[in-house]
């Protein structure tokens, strides 16, 4: 039997706290591993259960949401924790810097329970919650934010085809729409993906957009 996807819920609203744990733990593959109600106790409790996925608000006591979730998953965290931002502000800037910060995906509390549940499952496997066109614009939007580092792209460690891919990933293609563009199988383009993502040390598509964006490799 698979173990369940073990969540940390932090929220500085007791109510929304325990509406949340009420939903998770009604789902036979997922359960709460513990609430706080601060960036700071996120941190901590994170470090000690080791939960699959931190459901995070933003705006909070001690330590909001956004530098809470760059301390737990951030570039350079030895051990990261897979964060899904959920706010009641449905501001662009807070969903840019959450994702910069290395969350795994946002959303909004007044999300269907059923966008939340299953924003928690694809957090916890691994994959971003925003589709890639959603991610294209809106890192897109904030792309002069994104200084690129200059003669960086040429220590890319890819292969060209590697670096054709990963262009196409930022230009918000989907894995059939490369497939498409490219003329090979999807599955193909899945492994080309992974092997993106492992060489550079990424978790997912959205932060190989961001890593594109800094290298000028799209603009």
């Amino acid at each position: 039997m698979t173990a369940p996807i073990r969540v940390l819920i932090c929220d500085d609203q007791v109510l929304i706290r325990t509406g949340l744990s009420t939903i998770i733990d009604a789902q036979p593959d997922l359960e709460v591993a513990g609430e706080c109600g601060d960036g700071r106790a996120a941190v901590d409790l994170a470090a000690k259960l080791r939960p699959d996925v931190v459901v995070m608000d933003v705006r909070m006591p001690v330590l909001d949401g956004i530098e809470a979730t760059r301390l737990l998953a951030g570039a350079g965290v030895p051990h990261p924790v897979k964060v899904l931002v959920v706010t009641t502000f449905n501001l662009d800037e807070y969903v840019y810097e959450a994702l910069r910060a290395g969350a795994g995906g946002f959303l909004l509390k007044d999300a269907p329970p059923s966008q939340l549940l299953q924003g928690i499952r694809t957090v916890a496997a691994g994959a971003a919650l925003l589709d890639p066109e959603v991610t294209r614009q809106l890192v897109g939007r904030y792309a002069a934010r994104i200084r690129p580092t200059g003669d960086a792209a040429r220590d890319i460690p890819l292969t060209p085809r590697e670096l054709e891919v990963l262009r196409l990933i930022a230009d918000g293609l989907s894995n059939n729409e490369i497939a498409a563009a490219l003329v090979i199988s999807r599955e193909t383009v899945k492994t080309f993906v992974s092997r993106i993502l492992t060489k550079l040390g990424l978790r997912d598509r959205v932060q190989a957009v961001i890593y594109a964006y800094r290298q000028g490799l799209v603009t």
